[in-house]
């Protein structure tokens, strides 16, 4: 057996002392990290996993101590951290400080769709130059930002080399939908994603005064790079149309001076594949995130760069936006901000005024110069359909048109005082109304039978699969007046005024024809589902003794024979036609159960439910 030699005392000192070495070198090199992208090191052909995005949040909140707070806002479904890093030069990193000192808030989303990542790396490159004040000196002295690098972040982790066909880098990067197969740029209204969930929780602390949500656009090859896409600016409040604009107009300007060819609209052709047929320039529904924010009185940027760019120069364009967004934001966010709380102010005198659901590009059109390439049109071998192919080293300018006036397509008149959701769907819309900001109160007791306002379908069309996890619904119809009363209501059930901050959300959300109102995603598909039957020989005893009771009855039901020959070759709907008129009928089927109301109830008896 060896003999063990233990080292002398002056060696354990020495030893004792490396250690101590070793322990705080890492502490060194981590007060002064180099806060530099797998993407910035690779010269952009490679994208970091998520674990990068980790260690960046963590070592600026390190070498920015007192301009920087990273914050977990969330969990995903796979366990993962949702991250936001606040930045700020003012030393306001909290909502309360943020609103304590009047700042506008910024926020900037990068990774809604995990394989279009350009956002992520474009922020932290932006975020250390504004940080060193390399770039735009001052301006986040005048704002906070918050900036969330990867959105989708499950997504993310799902890494391969072809998660994206039509894009040209980097090497490899993340899916488009989460772990549990949401798009989470259609879930703004829903929120059915744990991600939207906690987003949403993010949007209502900060109320970021603008979110800017950074894609990477496909489709046709052509030589413009980059789309910006506001709203508030065709639709919302008047005065922050004006300001949208100017925003926009504003960031697209700068832009072309940096070398880019900026657009205003979505740039995929109105008819799939044809150049010819040009563009439509659109309003977009509130599943998307800069439709939704127009409805919180708030500014949303859609910015699309182009997938047929290379990963270098879409980063540069990216981070070229951030910059040119957040020193707009440093001149004009304080006017910016008394715009939109007084459109705030403006919207808690909505009730009884006219609100456009939806809209449409009109017929007009103009032509313009589009940036394209030499292309032919021609059938093709494999697929048998007219195949478009462009050829990259032949630039050509397209005249095309473009449908940019855009016209309501649905309006409704908002309620007098709000709605009334019965108390048997209260415990699953108030969390939802509480996740959007929407102010509630609860009844405390039951509310007597009374004439109220109920939605009428006159048409209700499934879809036939579904989408987003919802079988979606579209109805047609009108609100009217049951002057005999809907009802008692029990206690439990909420009132929503519609005078508040957040009505044209509160609106989308609750009018049944709207694009992404709960009931268009299915929230209420149990109402429209028929439940109780009466057997056919019953049918037929009930509807011989209505013919003999009623000669008005019997001469309506030969008239629609004569009328309708669908209807008078179709036994069950003959014998339906007597069994909706008797009180075995269920009055509640195919009703919407939200009401509307003139006159708020009585306060008396009620519990705030914000």
């Amino acid at each position: 057996m060896r003999k063990t030699l233990l080292p002398s005392l002056p060696l354990l000192a020495l030893i004792a002392l490396l250690a101590l070495f070793a322990l705080q070198a890492p502490r060194a090199a981590v007060a002064a990290p180099a806060l530099q992208t797998l993407a910035e090191a690779s010269g952009f052909k490679k994208t970091g996993r998520y674990e990068e995005v980790i260690a960046l949040c963590r070592d600026f909140a390190r070498a920015y101590p007192k301009a920087v707070r990273c914050e977990r806002f969330g969990t995903t479904p796979e366990g993962r951290p949702m991250l936001a890093l606040v930045a700020s030069h003012s030393g306001a990193l909290s909502p309360e400080a943020a609103r304590r000192r009047g700042l506008p808030v910024v926020l900037m989303q990068g990774g809604i769709h995990a394989g279009e990542i350009d956002g992520k790396d474009a922020g932290f490159l932006a975020l250390r130059e504004l940080l060193d004040g390399h770039t735009a000196p001052g301006a986040l002295k005048q704002q906070v930002f918050v900036f969330v690098p990867v959105f989708n972040i499950d997504g993310h982790g799902r890494f391969g080399a072809w998660q994206r066909p039509n894009q040209r880098g980097p090497e490899e990067m993340g899916w488009r939908t989460t772990a549990q197969n949401y798009n989470l740029n259609r879930d703004y209204m829903k929120a059915d994603a744990p991600e939207m969930r906690a987003m949403l929780g993010l949007v209502q602390r900060w109320d970021p005064l603008l979110t800017v949500d950074l894609h990477v656009t496909d489709g046709a090859q052509f030589e413009h790079d980059i789309s910006i896409q506001v709203e508030p600016l065709h639709t919302g409040d008047a005065t922050l149309q004006s300001s949208g604009r100017q925003l926009r107009d504003g960031v697209i300007a700068q832009l072309a001076t940096q070398g880019s060819l900026p657009q205003p609209f979505y740039m995929s052709f109105a008819h799939e594949d044809d150049p010819a047929s040009g563009f439509e320039d659109s309003v977009p529904p509130p599943r998307f995130s800069h439709g939704y924010f127009a409805l919180r009185n708030r500014f949303g940027m859609l910015v699309e760069t182009h997938s047929w760019k290379d990963y270098p120069t879409r980063v540069r364009i990216t981070r070229n936006t951030i910059v040119d967004v957040l020193q707009h934001t440093a001149a004009q966010g304080k006017t910016w901000q008394r715009q939109a709380l007084q459109a705030d102010a403006a919207a808690t005198q909505l009730a009884g005024q006219p609100l456009p659901l939806s809209w449409k590009a009109s017929e007009r059109s103009r032509e313009i110069e589009f940036r394209g390439y030499a292309y032919t049109r021609t059938p093709s071998e494999v697929s048998g359909a007219l195949m478009t192919r462009y050829d990259e080293s032949r630039p050509q300018l397209w005249r095309v048109p473009l449908r940019d006036e855009l016209l309501p397509a649905l309006s409704i008149q908002a309620p007098k005082a709000g709605y009334l959701v019965p108390a048997a769907e209260a415990d699953r819309l108030a969390p939802l109304l509480r996740l959007h900001g929407i102010a509630f109160r609860r009844l405390k007791q039951a509310l007597p039978a009374a004439p109220r306002e109920v939605f009428l379908p006159s048409q209700v069309r499934a879809a036939p699969a579904s989408f987003e996890g919802r079988q979606r619904l579209e109805v047609s119809g009108q609100w009217q007046l049951d002057e005999r009363g809907t009802g008692e209501l029990a206690a439990g059930a909420l009132f929503v005024p519609i005078a508040q901050p957040r009505a044209r959300l509160l609106v989308a959300l609750l009018e049944p024809q709207a694009p992404d109102s709960l009931l268009a995603w299915g929230q209420f598909n149990t109402a429209f589902e028929r439940k109780e039957y009466m057997e056919g020989y019953v049918a037929e005893q009930v509807a011989r003794e209505q013919l003999a009771a009623d000669p008005a009855l019997a001469a309506a039901f030969q008239q629609r024979l004569a009328d309708d020959p669908a209807f008078a070759a179709n036994p069950r709907e003959r014998l339906d036609f007597f069994y909706r008129r008797h009180p075995a009928w269920d009055v509640r089927f195919q009703r919407y159960p939200v009401l509307r109301v003139d006159s708020e109830p009585g306060s008396s008896g009620h519990a705030k439910g914000r």
